[in-house]
């Protein structure tokens, strides 16, 4: 597993905000630190610089926030 950033906290929208530290594309399924599928990239929000992932939840659980986010890798 690769990290990829950190999870901020769940929009009204449902869906999960991921403050990115690597770069991510949309479609890619998002982890926790126990390799657990959180949901999938939607879009990418933000300014180039400091990028943000908007990740459409797919499992009942969300992760704390402040924990580290995972791709495959």
């Amino acid at each position: 597993m690769l990290e990829v950033g950190v999870l901020l906290h769940q929009a009204k929208s449902g869906r999960l905000i991921v403050r990115l530290t690597r770069e991510v594309r949309p479609g890619v399924a998002i982890l926790d630190d126990r390799g657990k599928r959180l949901g999938r990239v939607v879009e990418l929000i933000g300014p180039v610089k400091a990028p943000y992932a908007s990740v459409a939840v797919t499992s009942g659980k969300i992760g704390k926030a402040g924990s580290a986010a995972y791709v495959e890798g």
